[in-house]
């Protein structure tokens, strides 16, 4: 029997993640896009916003929900991998962008998500 690795759960609810966004709206751009600075979990349309939205799971919610590990450090890398993104990518540059966190708790296979929308900004 295959082991699953934690990538492969990571993958999965990603997937799950997107999911849930494109029930409540949005359009899905893009998947663990990686640039030279990171890389962005979920990458995403809002209307005419572009949302770079990070992806977070916790089996359990003992030790905190998800969202509070995008520390201040990860936010910088969201932002620098969001920025280097942009230049590549002018036609996106133009639009208003945000930054959201996912979090998900409970069974992988059906997380209980809370959506933070504009969890923090490019400045």
């Amino acid at each position: 029997m295959p082991t699953t690795t934690t990538t492969q759960i990571g993958t999965a609810l990603e997937g799950r993640a997107a999911d849930f966004l494109q029930a409540k709206g949005l359009t899905l751009l893009g998947r663990q896009i990686r640039v030279h600075r990171g890389e962005i979990d979920l990458l995403m349309a809002d209307q005419d916003a572009i949302v770079f939205v990070e992806v977070r799971y916790r089996r359990h919610t003992k030790l905190g929900d998800g969202a509070e590990t995008v520390d201040w450090t990860k936010r910088a890398r969201l932002k620098r991998a969001a920025a280097t993104l942009l230049a590549q990518r002018p036609e996106l540059a133009a639009k208003p962008c945000r930054f959201d966190v996912i979090s998900g708790h409970g069974p992988a296979e059906s997380p209980h998500w809370t959506w933070y929308r504009d969890a923090f900004s490019l400045q």
